[in-house]
């Protein structure tokens, strides 16, 4: 077992004990998830952010380890993650977690240690899928809608709809109102997260019979590209 922990190249680092290893990455996930969690009380974010925020310390944790004392592998490897991200172009933070994860690997088989290169890839991907279909940030940007509604202007905005939304929303948040048609429509502009995916049609016939059946959409807001 200890031979299988370390390094196949003869002039590597000190070979690193298991357990200091598993404990340093168990502790990294858990730290990780703990700042990720306190991040998404008052700050709402997509799901790939807050995963990679948890995800984060262990790769950093690993990178660390593999390159302590030895300074050619640090200077390759702070060349190789800033391509990552001012030489290519910027993805979702889901994305870039994934590149790290590689290059991390990568980096672990370079100093020799194949069997930690394994284990790594297989607790960070694993963690990673079951973030991905847990509920995990629940209620973040992901699952929140861009709600407009149309209303004749003899219809008071501030209280028209209060009832509906506390029926179909979990949050709604009033963003902006205007004017229309010489003044004779109001245009309003909700961000709202609903309670039941299945009940939107339900959900917009409520305020079809509240508005005058003028016009409403619903749908997501706008994506910003670069998240990190």
């Amino acid at each position: 077992m200890t031979n299988l922990f370390a390094s196949i190249f003869d002039t590597a680092a000190e070979t690193i004990p298991f357990s200091q290893f598993g404990i340093a990455v168990g502790a990294s996930l858990l730290i990780g998830f703990a700042l990720a969690w306190i991040y998404n009380i008052k700050n709402k974010s997509s799901k790939s952010f807050l995963i990679s925020i948890a995800l984060l310390p262990a790769i950093v944790c690993v990178v660390i380890m593999m390159v302590n004392g030895n300074l050619g592998a640090g200077v390759a490897v702070a060349g190789a993650f800033s391509l990552v991200r001012f030489r290519s172009q910027p993805g979702s933070a889901r994305e870039i977690s994934t590149i790290f994860i590689a290059m991390g690997t990568g980096l672990i088989t370079g100093m020799g240690y194949i069997a930690y290169a394994a284990v790594f890839a297989l607790v960070l991907t694993a963690v990673m899928a079951l973030l991905s279909f847990a509920p995990f940030a629940k209620g973040g940007i992901d699952t929140e809608k861009d709600l407009r509604i149309t209303i004749p202007e003899d219809l008071n905005y501030s209280e028209a709809f209060d009832d509906i939304l506390e029926k179909y929303t979990a949050r709604n948040e009033l963003l902006s109102v205007k004017t229309s048609n010489m003044g004779s429509l109001f245009k309003l502009r909700y961000k709202v997260v609903l309670k039941d995916g299945k009940s939107e049609k339900e959900f917009m016939d409520m305020l079809r019979t509240r508005n005058g059946n003028l016009e409403i959409s619903m749908a997501k807001p706008e994506v910003i590209t670069n998240e990190l």
